[in-house]
């Protein structure tokens, strides 16, 4: 039985929106009406640019490492944990030596992630 457009699985990516943010980090996007979906997965030592924007974000390391710069303080990460940005905060994420995989949550969606594309802001 196949599943409704409306389901999605962390181990299956081929859905999604495809965005390479930088080197060394692909992330897909599933954008919902309120809500946005990013699963971000980091080659080793990759690093995103420091950005903001006005949309609040969670984000949820799913594995692996990393720094998550947030304002500023840079703060150790492992599975598992989670935090909070709210819109306008300068912020960033520096993986691991085994990579890392994130998944971004965003309210309201960010329009720049609605299409196919590269960077953090375009």
């Amino acid at each position: 039985m196949s599943r409704p457009d409306t389901f999605f699985n962390f181990a299956d990516l081929s859905k999604g929106i495809s965005r390479t943010l930088a080197a060394g980090i692909e992330t897909r996007v599933f954008p919902g009406q309120r809500a946005m979906f990013s699963v971000v997965s980091f080659e080793p030592h990759s690093e995103g640019s420091i950005h903001s924007h006005p949309e609040e974000q969670w984000g949820v390391l799913l594995e692996g490492s990393g720094i998550r710069i947030q304002d500023g303080v840079e703060v150790a990460v492992g599975s598992g944990d989670f935090w909070r940005t709210p819109g306008g905060i300068t912020h960033g994420f520096r993986a691991g030596p085994d990579g890392a995989r994130v998944l971004d949550i965003f309210a309201p969606p960010r329009e720049a992630y609605t299409k196919a594309g590269t960077g953090f802001d375009a």
